[in-house]
């Protein structure tokens, strides 16, 4: 008999025939609406395993509701979704999709860091709203990027690609780490720096460090006060490590130049969310893994990790 499994949003068709070859599948079947928690209440009490995403909230509440549960697969990096304290006292496995969005969240880090010192989603709207009537030599100036200075805090697998990245504009890359990595500086030829020392220094401070109760408002007031005026904030991380009171006042008082957000503390935001209406804030809806190749590939990791528990297997990537 199949064990049976609950997923939480519409996948690809050959990712359900691959679960379907070794489970009973239950899916919620939009791919754009999460699943109302209402209705993961009532499924999560009937399954052997769970296939979700980070806009499922898998608390103590759906845990105790599980009592088959023994598998929960996030179709994602981070895992803060998820109680793991309520799932461990369970022995529930919870596991994830690390290294196969490296790649991908870099080039959108890079991407958003030169479209933030560049400003050109403020260009591309320049034209659509027919602002363009001349050509000035101040007009749209933005802050170089080749031969500045890069702050990365968070020297794990994604920063060290987007310290790659940025070996090819020349930038002096600099970084902040709960440990030292002496193999990442003498490949990348980064440099290590102090905390304070980092914001001071740095002309752009990329996050990569995951959201945890440790990161949880890691930079706010104070370091936005030791940041230069003309310095730039990217976060492609996890919202609430930054802390958005401070970086709004940040912004609005010109204690920094501009930033550049991928993620927001209460996600999904709409137009009247304040960052949006900032013309020095480029905001995105939350991409960073989202390349084609990339996304079918964490489907796939997730099935397979949830196949291998309930296998009773070591699944390929495991958060406990």
């Amino acid at each position: 008999m199949k064990p049976k499994i609950y997923v939480t949003r519409k996948l690809e068709d050959r990712i359900i025939a691959k679960l379907e070859k070794y489970c009973e599948v239950s899916m919620w079947d939009k791919e754009d609406i999460p699943v109302p928690r209402e209705v993961l209440m009532a499924e999560v009490p009937k399954v052997d395993g769970l296939y979700c995403l980070l806009t499922e909230t898998i608390d103590q509440e759906i845990i105790r509701l599980a009592p088959r549960l023994k598998v929960i697969s996030n179709m994602a990096v981070g895992y803060n979704n998820i109680d793991l304290t309520a799932a461990r006292e369970r022995n529930i496995v919870v596991t994830n999709t690390p290294d196969i969005l490296t790649e991908t969240t870099a080039d959108l880090t890079f991407a958003l860091l030169m479209a933030t010192a560049r400003r050109i989603v403020e260009a591309v709207d320049y034209i659509k709203n027919n602002q363009w009537q001349t050509w000035s030599p101040m007009q749209l100036t933005g802050r170089d990027v080749y031969g500045a200075t890069l702050g990365i805090i968070g020297m794990g697998r994604i920063g060290s690609a987007l310290a790659r990245r940025a070996n090819g504009f020349a930038m002096n890359v600099v970084y902040h780490n709960r440990n030292r990595s002496p193999k990442e500086e003498q490949e990348l030829g980064v440099q290590y720096l102090e905390w304070e020392e980092l914001f001071k220094t740095s002309d752009y401070i990329c996050v990569m460090v995951p959201y945890s109760e440790e990161t949880k408002n890691l930079i706010a007031e104070k370091e936005f006060q030791l940041m230069k005026e003309t310095s730039m904030l990217i976060n492609t991380s996890r919202g609430g490590i930054v802390n958005e009171d401070a970086l709004y006042h940040a912004l609005t008082n010109q204690q920094i130049w501009a930033a550049g957000l991928d993620v927001f503390e209460q996600e999904p935001i709409d137009n009247t969310n304040r960052f949006v209406s900032l013309p020095n804030v480029t905001t995105l809806p939350h991409i960073g893994s989202a390349s084609m190749a990339t996304r079918l590939k964490m489907e796939e990791v997730a099935a397979e990790n949830l196949i291998r528990v309930l296998q009773g297997r070591s699944p390929l990537y495991s958060v406990i």
